[in-house]
């Protein structure tokens, strides 16, 4: 993929540990689990999708945004499914609007799944102490997305649609147009969150949804079409064929349901 380094104002995405899908618009590969975090920048507000899995990788990921913007602060989060590895951050963005999948503010709400947000990230190796305070700082989504909801950041909109349930019950993604003015051939991106892995085969835990998945998959196709670049929870950024053959692998694995 042919893809510039700066982006209009003179900054260098790489230089900062991002890496860049399109005017704007670009994703950081967080260690450890190698999760995705994506930013997209208008002119009036900026959105990050995900936030990390503790409040210092938040804060570190809010400090890298922020020398993207210019100094502007991230004004919109939205948190992609309820794992560790992508909301325990969300703190570091205080003042944030926070948008998830229709149900999620009430499962991040309930002390059953604080405690085992905590004992998850414990066991995948975040201090105990770290997890404890990234629990008790969570900041819950107030934006409910039960269907699509359209964000305008100045000069561009976006799109959050909850297109599960699939890796779990609550997967929300986000459609990035290129903005007005783009050069000709400028692709839709999608974050996809875990609803596509490609550093490995997607996981399905106790709280996923295995025979609903293949048909959140189409919904994620419909939404992007064939040229768009698809950005997984975990991995490479990949193509329409790549999340085609992943929803025809998890329907051989675990059947499907339909609508």
């Amino acid at each position: 993929m042919d893809t510039p380094t700066c982006d209009g104002s003179g900054i260098d995405w790489a230089a900062v540990g991002w890496e860049r899908l399109g005017a704007g618009t670009g994703r950081c590969r967080l260690p450890g689990w190698d999760a995705t975090a994506g930013l997209v920048a208008g002119t009036d507000a900026a959105l990050l999708f995900d936030a990390g899995a503790t409040p210092r990788e938040g804060a570190e990921l809010r400090a890298r945004a922020e020398v993207l913007l210019g100094g502007r602060r991230v004004t919109h989060l939205a948190l992609s499914h309820p794992h560790f590895d992508h909301v325990l951050g969300a703190s570091a963005f205080a003042g944030a609007e926070v948008f998830g999948a229709v149900g999620l503010d009430a499962l991040l709400a309930s002390t059953r799944e604080r405690d085992a947000l905590r004992r998850d990230a414990v066991r995948y190796g975040v201090p105990e102490e770290e997890a404890a305070e990234a629990v008790d700082m969570l900041a819950v989504p107030r934006h409910p997305v039960s269907g699509e909801w359209t964000l305008d950041l100045g000069g561009r909109q976006v799109l959050l649609a909850n297109v599960g349930p699939g890796h779990t019950a609550h997967d929300l993604v986000l459609l990035v147009p290129p903005p007005p003015g783009a050069p000709p051939g400028s692709r839709e991106v999608v974050f996809c969150g875990d609803l596509v892995e490609e550093s490995g085969e997607p996981q399905a835990g106790p709280d996923a949804v295995p025979g609903r998945w293949p048909a959140a998959l189409d919904r994620l196709l419909a939404l992007g079409g064939e040229e768009a670049l698809y950005v997984p929870g975990h991995g490479a950024v990949v193509d329409a064929a790549f999340v085609r053959a992943q929803r025809d692998a998890l329907a051989r694995r675990f059947g499907a349901v339909g609508d």
